[in-house]
């Protein structure tokens, strides 16, 4: 494959990964947590690489989901403690962000990681990172293993579909019919956790929080179903990083942002033209009522 199509193709699947799993923290109402998970991670890079001292993938994967998994348990905590929902995912956010930052200068210049690097990424560089088998190049690193997360949570979420389903719509009958609501939660938080990691090195964490927020969120706007909305929210994904690399070659700026400027652009197209929950389509429905309203009032 060319230079271009390993960066084209590591988009898509940060857009799909991402995409089809923030669909369901969208409808779970715990989009922000996706913010949080996306920045506490680099406590758990940090700190796979302070046991390992090395930055390979599957001891990432394991410290960001230990770490994602906490995430949600302190937020989980502190919620069902008093503290505002908001207040609870802002003060573990930070904390543990800053705690991440604080044992990355103990690193210094040993390896290739940083604030700057972790919140933007560089995905254009992805090409020349490549995985070495049997003495030939096999591909960029970032999209094995953004290849090996999409294939595991797409395995979860077929597996688990309607433990998701029915948690997500009636925890309250899900825990009276027997499905460990509370399991299912901590799945999906790894599973955050996992696509946050993979593409992390890459893309960096504000494109990853674009990806697991704005995509779930136009489908949202799309579709009433379920297993739909998942599908939506991934070819969303896909189309805006498609979009957005387009846009970066033409305009010659940030690939990365460009692509999270492109989620933006999608969700204001859905915001104002979806059928069912776009502005312009509630604007005609008042229309016709207040016309229907007023027709009733004339024959009365």
């Amino acid at each position: 494959m060319t230079y271009t199509a390993w960066i084209i193709l590591t988009g898509v699947l940060v857009g799909v990964t991402c995409g089809m799993t923030g669909a369901l923290l969208i409808l779970r109402r715990m989009a922000m947590i996706a913010d949080a998970i996306s920045h506490t991670v680099l406590l758990g890079i940090v700190g796979a690489f302070f046991v390992t001292q090395s930055l390979n993938g599957i001891p990432m994967l394991i410290g960001a989901a230990i770490v994602g998994m906490l995430t949600a348990f302190f937020v989980q905590l502190l919620d069902s403690s008093g503290v505002q929902s908001g207040a609870a995912i802002g003060v573990v956010f930070t904390s543990l962000f800053a705690l991440g930052v604080v044992l990355l200068s103990f690193i210094g210049d040993s390896v290739h990681l940083d604030v700057q690097h972790a919140l933007m990424g560089e995905i254009a560089f992805v090409p020349w990172d490549t995985l070495i088998l049997g003495g030939k190049e096999a591909g960029p690193v970032a999209v094995w293993m953004l290849s090996g997360v999409f294939l595991l949570n797409l395995a979860i979420i077929l597996i688990f579909y309607k433990e998701f389903k029915i948690s997500t719509f009636d925890p309250q009958m899900a825990i009276s019919i027997g499905v460990p609501v509370v399991f299912i939660h901590y799945l999906l938080m790894s599973m955050v956790s996992f696509s946050t990691v993979a593409s992390f090195d890459s893309v960096g964490a504000i494109l990853v929080v674009a990806m697991l927020i704005v995509p779930g969120a136009t489908a949202y706007l799309l579709t009433d179903r379920f297993g739909l909305m998942i599908i939506l929210s991934a070819v969303i994904g896909a189309v805006s990083a498609l979009l957005g690399y387009g846009f970066a070659v033409v305009m010659d700026v940030s690939i990365a942002g460009s692509m999270a400027t492109a989620t933006g652009f999608l969700f204001g197209l859905a915001f104002f033209f979806s059928p069912s929950h776009g502005l312009i389509a509630k604007w005609v429905r008042r229309k016709n009522m207040q016309k229907n309203l007023n027709d009733e009032a004339r024959v009365s």
